[in-house]
């Protein structure tokens, strides 16, 4: 069985903040700020073939997977796999619009929830999340401007 990382005085690193550490929108934060995140997330578990999210309803959370995975279906743009460490949904909490895909788990999943009252603290106590989720959705516009056929 693989070992953890140890931390100070041999103590194993703590699994959660392990992989949210692993997650772009958090990489560039330090240990104290994840610490904050970990404080912040519900952890759930789901089933395979449960949908997450659909394309066209409200949403209040992001999720951000833990272990498993999922597909994305963005109506007439394709479909879009997505496993661990990969943040969904978070484009809901910053302009409370309507949910842009549906998302549904391919294998039983963990995941990571991040309501968008519990975003907003984060956001004011942790900067860089802001940031770095900005930095996100402005590399899947440019993906989605590439992948969109030319006139």
């Amino acid at each position: 069985m693989p070992r953890g990382r140890t931390g100070r005085r041999g103590r194993r690193a703590d699994p959660k903040l392990e992989r949210l550490s692993q997650v772009s929108l958090f990489s560039g934060c330090s240990n104290r700020d994840l610490k904050l995140i970990a404080g912040s997330v519900d952890e759930i578990d789901v089933p395979a073939g449960k949908v997450l999210i659909r394309q066209g309803d409200s949403g209040s959370e992001c999720f951000v997977i833990s272990d498993g995975r999922a597909t994305a279906k963005i109506r007439g743009k394709g479909t879009y796999k997505l496993g661990p460490g990969t943040c969904f949904g978070e484009m809901s909490l910053l302009d409370n619009e309507v949910r842009s895909a549906t998302v549904t788990a391919d294998t039983d999943m963990s995941l990571f929830v991040l309501s968008s009252r519990e975003f907003s603290k984060l956001i004011s106590r942790v900067p860089n999340v802001a940031l770095r989720v900005m930095a996100s959705l402005a590399k899947r516009v440019r993906e989605a401007e590439r992948a969109r056929p030319q006139h």
